[in-house]
């Protein structure tokens, strides 16, 4: 559907619609402004508490003799690799940082501790999910092409399997988001030795994870390497159903509406926020979970503003709250149990068909879309078709 096909926002004049661009416009002027000394020694102390937790992780599981100190070890890393994955890696490979002009903290540098290669990561996600979010066949991240998660999608007799298919995703989430990225920038790449060259990055990437993880820091602990490997592996699956949990909270929560393609018809910049607003889900967080959730609790304001330092979400947020009030649109948020059990009951229910089938979705061939990735960075409309 269009925006102006939801009934609920149909109240919203041409008028209404550049009030509310100007308004967030604004925000984002305010922040890019006042962005200095204090945001630098956030992302500075974020990184080396993660270093030095994942440090003392690693020294807890090998030099530890009980299972507790076993557990507690596994925790640390588990939990330093959230940090790693959702603060630092997802936040950095956003550009959030890149105004800093720090080589070591810069979108094109950083290199995350995850599968998937960061380059490949960014254009299946600062781009192809980011510009084009929630749209129907366009965006990867709508199901990750396994899941059924709107009626307008087709149903196939695949999607029975859904309840199952999410628990996997679930576990193997960074294999996931790996070939996902990989799919993606291989799809459009321009020849085959383009296609083989990402192919090469990512069994390099892979191979290097893999032999981290599982092979040096195990043989490492010598006659330990067995309570060592069975540490990195539990600590990857927490990490990697965290991530799942709060990325399919921001996305996939009631009250989240999805788009067919038409809606990027000749849609403003207004229009995208609007559709950013629409599509995305908060979760209710404290400091703590915050921090470890990259922030992503505030997963409205980050698709608004994806390229904002992290630390400056909580701020933003009461802004957007108020806004959203002003001109009636909703402000979708609740507690992070509440939120995740109703996108379970979602992904159940769409497993089964549509007692009404879904109508045909339009190809993005069709609207020959063009559009710049970075476009909210430079001031220019959201898409041309």
């Amino acid at each position: 559907m269009a925006i102006t096909d939801v009934a609920e926002y149909a109240h919203l004049s041409e008028a209404d619609l550049h009030a509310l661009g100007a308004a967030l416009d604004a925000i984002r002027r305010d922040t890019e402004n006042s962005r200095g000394a204090r945001d630098r020694a956030y992302i500075l102390r974020a990184i080396a508490l993660q270093r030095c937790l994942e440090v003392a992780a690693r020294l807890i599981i090998a030099a530890s003799r009980s299972k507790t100190g076993c557990a507690l070890g596994t925790a640390a890393l588990a939990t330093a690799k959230s940090i790693e994955n959702m603060e630092l890696g997802h936040n950095i490979c956003h550009g959030q940082w890149d105004w800093m002009n720090d080589p070591e903290i810069h979108s094109s540098t950083w290199e995350w501790d995850m599968a998937g290669v960061s380059s490949q990561w960014r254009y299946a996600h600062n781009y192809r999910h980011h510009v084009f979010t929630n749209i129907i066949g366009i965006d990867d991240d709508l199901g990750y092409g396994i899941m059924r998660v709107t009626p307008d999608q087709q149903w196939r007799v695949s999607n029975l399997l859904q309840p199952l298919r999410n628990i996997v995703l679930a576990l193997m989430f960074e294999w996931g988001i790996a070939l996902q990225g990989w799919e993606s920038q291989t799809r459009h790449a321009a020849t085959d030795t383009d296609k083989s060259a990402l192919t090469r990055a990512l069994a390099t990437k892979i191979a290097r994870q893999a032999s981290k993880d599982y092979l040096i820091f195990p043989a490492l602990s010598l006659r330990r390497w067995r309570r060592t490997l069975a540490a990195n592996t539990v600590a990857n699956l927490l990490r990697n159903v965290w991530a799942y949990v709060a990325i399919c909270c921001g996305h996939f929560a009631d009250g989240t509406q999805k788009f067919t393609p038409t809606a990027l018809k000749n849609e403003t910049k207004p229009e995208w926020y609007l559709r950013q607003m629409l599509g995305t889900a908060n979760f209710r967080a404290g400091p703590v979970l915050a921090f470890l959730s990259g922030n992503l609790c505030y997963q409205i304001e980050h698709h608004l503003f994806p390229d904002l330092p992290s630390n400056r979400y909580a701020q933003i947020a009461p802004q957007i709250r108020a806004l959203c009030a002003r001109f009636n649109i909703p402000y979708t948020t609740g507690p992070l149990t509440r939120q995740y059990l109703r996108t379970l009951r979602t992904i159940t229910t769409l497993a089964l068909p549509n007692r009404v089938p879904a109508q045909p979705i339009a190809k993005l061939s069709e609207l020959t879309y063009r559009c710049d990735p970075l476009w909210w960075t430079q001031g220019k409309a959201a898409c041309a078709v």
